[in-house]
């Protein structure tokens, strides 16, 4: 069980959306850019993610994407399902039919697992992850400075 770059990717984008839509409707072009993601790829994600309506779009001069709720109120398991992902531990993909045609005598740990998974996913919102994405920048900047002060002084 894994999840694919289609997931991944969706909620990469989304997290960098709201990390930067505080300047308006962000481009895919510009996710693309900052993500390294294709941007032909993006918009297929996002027209999933637009017809699940965890996104809206702006069109004109100055247009791009911005979420249609709030960061606490978008978890990454209402990302992967709109890209139609699915996280799934069994060997049978959820059938049933793993052991030739028959459920296999571990298929019901596998599938709640598989609950777990989601469950979990779905307690993880966009505001956690963006603010966990600026602790982790500011823990980073302030390292860089110290470093930056010890080369300072080393040097005098």
């Amino acid at each position: 069980m894994r999840l694919t770059t289609k997931g991944r990717y969706a909620v990469t984008a989304l997290v960098d959306l709201a990390l930067h839509a505080q300047h308006g409707p962000v481009s895919l072009a510009d996710i693309s850019k900052r993500q390294e993601i294709s941007l032909s790829y993006l918009e297929q994600l996002f027209s999933k993610l637009r017809k699940s309506d965890l996104v809206q779009s702006v069109r004109g001069p100055g247009g791009g994407y911005k979420l249609n709720r709030p960061e606490s109120e978008v978890y990454v398991a209402d990302i992967i399902d709109a890209v139609n992902e699915t996280i799934d531990a069994t060997n049978c993909g959820g059938s049933g039919n793993c052991q030739d045609g028959d459920m296999c005598i571990t298929h019901h740990m596998w599938a709640d697992l598989s609950a777990r998974i989601h469950s979990f996913l779905s307690e993880i919102s966009l505001a956690s992850l963006i603010a966990q994405s600026r602790d982790r920048a500011n823990k980073t900047a302030k390292e860089d400075t110290s470093l930056d002060v010890l080369h300072l002084s080393s040097v005098n």
